[in-house]
């Protein structure tokens, strides 16, 4: 058992687990372990923020794009606090980060003494937006403790951790050993269960599949498309699973989100729904409500919306293959839907052309400026509100939201964490004017490091959606939504970015442009007060 200082255990723990890259802000208590980066720079990328939220907003970003863990460090206290939000983001849509979080000296914890940073019971703070955490306060416990944390995020539903370490721990020396990462195999579902599962979509006359989150996250597209053609069922998507199949597919039908959809369209008169990674929070269908065969890598999910004849906890991806090989073998053979499949898909595009037209001219001329692979960002904006139902996604791992926690600010620096993880491929963040003035300052990561995004800035000169709320629910009564904004083009040349200032009319070509620099770009477009998704009038 070699001795090692507890920061180099850690170091080298996560290089074991295969983390190469981290996002940090350095403070006092956690010095020791960006001693440790330093020594270990040829193997592990660190890339070092301007605000704490970043640091998990990036490593976010990293994991949804690549399926990777994505690591974040920072001091305690306020540092850890304002972390939270990007943890909470990620926990909210199922995507595995860790937290290394520092700590006060051991031999201080719990007596109140007022230290540097000091929060009582820190790890209470987090576990409401964690699967798991921990403190460890012995050098030769680090390994295991990280180690453990990845089993957490790499078995079941994934979610973030949070490992606190305080300092004295990190700069003494112990023994300490470093554990081989392991594989863990993919809960499979039982044979009865996919045999029920099977017999329900054989004998359905108009069965139907809503695809969430889990599938995207499974990797199940290929499976889930199997069962799809074989069943004649048409598919919906989340917006956290939007390109688990391609949105060009003629099996896909659209995405559901808030009031708009295909759900609608279909649910009335569906007799079982196959739904798979979600936790299937859309509005209850008109109606009878069908049979529903539930498949979830969450137990706790299954059943807790509507109830469910056959819930089955399991892998989507393995799950699905299992049902498409039990399908295949008893040869189920239905009659083609294809024309009623391709009605349900017109009918969600015409209502939402209807109903939002200059949103969607906007995102249609997006899509035809990005590549296939081309990485959105959807911020918590109304272009992002309409994206997630008119925009084309055809790739999985190409569209990015922050799943049900809603985090206005998070699009911008979850978009440079999207881009380290993919260098080669456009990524694109959709902000609105109020949520990119959370972090217009990481622009300084981003010309620092080469991470060349292009952050759309919708101005308005307000928060929109609020101020849509005001005139419309509270009679034009207007305070706290008006904004005063700086001058973006500036702002942009401060940080040695690239500036472009357009409309609406100019925006495909604005975005070329931008997607043509060989710089981050922050692409400003001047857009009304428009109504967001969830607050239709009609």
């Amino acid at each position: 058992m070699p001795e090692m200082s507890g920061a180099q255990a850690l170091v080298r723990q996560l290089r074991s687990e295969g983390v190469d890259t981290i996002f940090a802000l350095p403070g006092v208590q956690i010095m020791a372990a960006f001693d440790a980066l330093h020594e270990a720079q040829n193997d592990i990328n660190l890339v070092h923020v301007r605000h704490e939220q970043a640091t998990t907003y990036m490593a976010d970003g990293y994991a949804k794009a690549t399926g990777k863990v994505g690591v974040a460090m920072a001091v305690p206290g306020p540092g850890a606090l304002n972390a939270s939000a990007g943890l909470g983001t990620a926990f909210a849509s199922s995507s595995p980060v860790l937290l290394v979080s520092g700590q006060i000296d051991s031999g201080a914890l719990g007596k109140r003494q007022g230290q540097l940073h000091e929060v009582e019971d820190q790890l209470d703070v987090f576990k409401p937006i964690t699967k798991w955490n921990h403190r460890v306060t012995r050098v030769e416990e680090i390994p295991e403790a990280v180690h453990e944390a990845f089993r957490h995020m790499r078995t079941g539903r994934p979610r973030p951790v949070e490992l606190e370490i305080p300092p004295d721990t990190l700069a003494n020396l112990g023994m300490a050993d470093i554990i081989e990462p392991e594989e863990y195999p993919a809960a499979s579902a039982s044979v009865d269960d996919i045999a029920r599962a099977a017999k329900m979509l054989s004998e359905a006359q108009r069965p139907a599949i809503i695809a969430g989150g889990g599938s995207l996250i499974a990797g199940a597209g290929a499976e889930l498309l199997r069962v799809a053609e074989m069943a004649q069922a048409p598919v919906m998507t989340t917006q956290s699973s939007k390109g688990v199949i391609s949105e060009a597919n003629p099996y896909h039908t659209g995405t559901n989100y808030v009031a708009v959809g295909p759900a609608s369209q279909i649910m009335p008169d569906c007799d079982v729904l196959l739904a798979v990674g979600t936790r299937l929070l859309f509005r209850e269908p008109q109606g009878k409500i069908p049979r529903i065969i539930h498949i979830d890598a969450d137990s706790d999910e299954i059943g807790k919306n509507f109830p469910t004849e056959l819930g089955i906890v399991a892998d989507a991806k393995v799950a699905m293959g299992q049902l498409a090989e039990r399908l295949k073998v008893t040869g189920v053979s239905k009659p083609s839907r294809a024309d009623e499949i391709a009605g349900y898909k017109r009918a969600t595009a015409d209502s939402v052309q209807e109903l939002a037209p200059h949103q969607v001219g906007i995102i249609r001329s997006m899509r035809q400026q990005l590549d296939d692979d081309a990485i959105v960002i959807a911020g918590v904006t109304n272009i992002g509100y309409w994206s997630n139902v008119a925009y084309e996604v055809r790739q999985p791992r190409s569209y990015v939201t922050s799943g049900y926690f809603g985090t206005l600010g998070y699009a911008f620096p979850t978009a440079l964490g999207v881009k380290v993880a993919a260098p080669d491929k456009q990524v694109v963040a959709l902000c609105g004017d109020g949520g990119f003035m959370y972090s217009p300052q990481e622009f300084s990561t981003a010309v620092r490091y080469g991470i060349n995004t292009v952050a759309v800035v919708f101005n308005n000169s307000a928060f929109g959606a609020s101020r849509w709320d005001q005139t419309h629910r509270y009679d034009g009564r207007f305070i706290g939504t008006d904004l005063a904004n700086p001058d973006f083009m500036k702002l942009a040349d401060s940080f040695g970015a690239v500036g472009i200032r357009t409309n609406s009319d100019g925006f495909g070509d604005a975005l070329g442009e931008a997607l043509r620099a060989d710089a981050p770009v922050l692409l400003e477009v001047e857009v009304p007060v428009e109504m967001p998704p969830f607050q239709i009038v009609e």
